[in-house]
């Protein structure tokens, strides 16, 4: 499986790297999971339909972060990727903290995959 990053991603993690040290090492651990099982997997990750593009587009709910302590995998970070299965490739969107952010960016989803 291939991993690619949006311009905007890279953005979003440099800035919650600030906050949450570990995240780099969670996003491994995250990753070496998609490897293995890249679809969603209700509760941990769910599809985002209605948004008018092919490609499948998936949101990571339960990521768990090393950084808060005794939370598990109820962190409260977000990770929406695409699945590009014929490609073997993910590409990360976006990442965020559910207290910073209430849904995902649904303009920059549909701006990088029309």
């Amino acid at each position: 499986m291939n991993f690619e990053e949006l311009p905007e991603f890279k953005r979003d993690l440099k800035d919650l790297l600030k906050k949450y040290r570990t995240l780099k090492d969670d996003l491994q651990v995250v990753k070496k999971v998609l490897t293995v099982s890249p679809d969603e997997r209700p509760p941990f990750s769910f599809r985002i339909d209605n948004s008018g593009i092919e490609t499948c587009v998936i949101k990571v709910k339960k990521i768990a972060c090393k950084a808060l302590k005794g939370r598990g995998v109820n962190s409260g970070l977000r990770l929406v990727y695409a699945l590009f299965k014929e490609k073997a490739t993910i590409v990360f969107i976006e990442l965020y903290h559910k207290n910073d952010k209430e849904n995902e960016d649904k303009q920059r989803i549909l701006n990088n995959f029309r």
